[in-house]
């Protein structure tokens, strides 16, 4: 089963690029555009892990759909042009769970939606693509149902990889997610544990080498590149 992920954004363009990212990335999605449609939505269905609500919306500002979110427990991460600091202090302080200010990056949004979900445990155990299954709580890796051991750091760098589908990641930023930002050593151990990944796993041939950049797990007619904003 999919985290379900409610995304309140009255621009298409943003709205769009939010959902196929997520949806790429393993999610299921659900788009409203408007805040009165948004509040009666909330109120007909309970049913989601998340929503990405914009503050600006025509009908009904999202301020004043958080109360009906946070009572129905469905965390809110608020999307907004607005980055005065007396708008995030209000966001926060009626439940949101987290605050980004437009433009944004994808790859941090996903970022910020991984962390909210297993924060307010709500994150799915469970990660799939094609024949591959990855249970996050035992930890083990299943391929076409045969059962494949891999070291902690090769199931972490899989993890990151299908939690950020078809976005490049840089070497770096591959690093600081796995090992993280205080790991002293070169960039040529991502591409060892790509390898072993490569060689352990069919499924791990959707690891893409992006010359001069990094890799990228394809999974999508659509390529996002990190540095892309919504």
């Amino acid at each position: 089963m999919k985290d379900k992920i409610l995304v309140i954004e009255d621009d298409g363009d943003i709205s769009n690029l939010i959902c196929m990212n997520l949806e790429a990335a393993g999610y299921e999605t659900k788009a409203v555009y408007d805040g009165e449609k948004a509040a009666e939505h909330i109120g007909k269905d309970s049913g989601y892990d998340l929503a990405l609500l914009d503050l600006m919306l025509p009908g009904r500002d999202g301020f004043s759909l958080i109360g009906p979110l946070t009572r129905r427990r469905i965390p809110v991460l608020c999307l907004t042009a607005r980055g005065d600091v007396d708008s995030k202090v209000q966001g926060l302080k009626m439940g949101a769970e987290d605050y980004m200010v437009k433009p944004f990056e994808i790859l941090e949004l996903l970022v910020r939606v991984e962390k909210i979900l297993a924060r307010t445990g709500r994150k799915k155990p469970v990660l799939t693509f094609r024949g591959l299954r990855m249970d996050m709580e035992s930890r083990r890796v299943w391929e076409e149902e045969m059962e494949i051991i891999l070291k902690p750091m090769e199931f972490r760098l899989l993890t990151v990889f299908l939690q950020n589908r078809n976005i490049m990641l840089p070497r770096d930023r591959l690093l600081d997610l796995v090992w993280g930002e205080e790991f002293l050593g070169e960039s040529r151990t991502v591409d060892v544990h790509v390898a072993k990944l490569r060689k352990k796993l069919r499924s791990c041939e959707a690891i893409v080498t992006v010359p001069r950049g990094g890799y990228l797990f394809e999974d999508d007619e659509r390529v996002f590149e990190e540095g892309e904003k919504a």
